[in-house]
């Protein structure tokens, strides 16, 4: 265990000093309305950021942007698991991406990282906006479990941030979609030691982005969410936060078949479409004549 940690925390100094974004040099060519580019050098591996683009994209546009981030504890997971929310909304006009981030099991690399390399993803779309033809002031950070905390933390932590990159560009997100984000470690668990321990470093100081969380009531990680919620109401910023009934955490993504995955996402574009980032209705099928429904709580500071 000792050996671990020492080889953890050496790479964790070297992978801070030495990771670097790397700029688009050449002109953006989708296929198939589709692209992968390499965000972000790091000394265990570059880093690819997937894009999807509307079908009638040019890169001279100036489109609002999501990006999703994968969960999985900052431990496993994919970019896989956010591809087909990317694609709807590149089909609702937006450009989307899921990026790669450094991850336990593939870099060896502790948390630390992973809320590193999301604000370094968010730069890096800023700093290509002309190459990519999005709207740098309108830039959405989302995300599911882990995924999620680390777009919050693009936003509301300061205690980890990318070395050697360009400040003036900023990582901040526009507004945030978090579906099931950890704030914490669940109760009753033991944080010492624990990926879920860093997900605790966050502080809600001013007003940020609007934000939409989304939990099952199922989920121990809920509680931390309503906390987070209730800090952001109480600083002035416009908060959403929808329970679906019964489900545990990662039901979104878990359960992509299910009506509840087409309740939240139909929840999402309505979200986004009132922040003035997406025009006209939902396009996402809601099947005719489900029992179930998203509650919205409302909470108070």
């Amino acid at each position: 265990m000792r050996i671990l940690l020492t080889v953890l925390i050496v790479q964790s100094v070297i992978g801070a000093a030495s990771a670097a974004l790397k700029p688009v040099e050449t002109d953006i060519r989708p296929a198939n309305n589709k692209a992968v580019a390499v965000y972000k050098t790091t000394p265990q591996g570059d880093l690819n950021i997937n894009l999807y683009f509307p079908s009638n994209w040019k890169a001279l546009d100036r489109r609002p942007a999501i990006v999703f981030f994968f969960g999985g504890s900052c431990a496993t997971g994919s970019p896989a698991q956010f591809g087909a929310t990317a694609e709807y909304f590149a089909g609702r006009g937006m450009v989307a991406a899921a990026p790669e981030y450094r991850i336990e099991s593939i870099h060896h690399t502790p948390p630390e990282r992973c809320i590193e390399d999301g604000k370094s993803a968010i730069r890096w779309l800023r700093m290509n906006a002309r190459h990519l033809g999005i709207e740098m002031r309108h830039v959405i950070a989302g995300g599911g479990s882990s995924g999620a905390s680390i777009a919050a933390f693009a936003a509301y932590n300061t205690d980890f941030e990318p070395e050697d990159e360009d400040r003036s560009v900023s990582h901040e997100p526009n507004a945030l979609v978090l579906l099931n984000p950890a704030f914490g470690c669940p109760p009753g668990e033991s944080s010492q030691g624990a990926p879920c321990a860093v997900m605790a470093s966050w502080k809600v100081s001013k007003v940020g982005p609007p934000a939409i969380l989304f939990y099952g009531t199922e989920d121990p990680l809920q509680e931390g969410g309503r906390d987070f919620t209730r800090r952001l109401i109480a600083a002035g910023t416009r908060t959403e936060f929808y329970t679906a009934m019964g489900q545990p955490h990662g039901f979104f993504n878990r359960f992509p078949d299910s009506p509840w995955h087409a309740l939240v996402l139909r929840q999402i574009d309505v979200f986004l479409t009132s922040l003035g980032y997406l025009n006209g209705n939902a396009t996402v099928r809601v099947p005719a004549g489900i029992a179930v429904a998203l509650h919205k709580e409302r909470l108070t500071p």
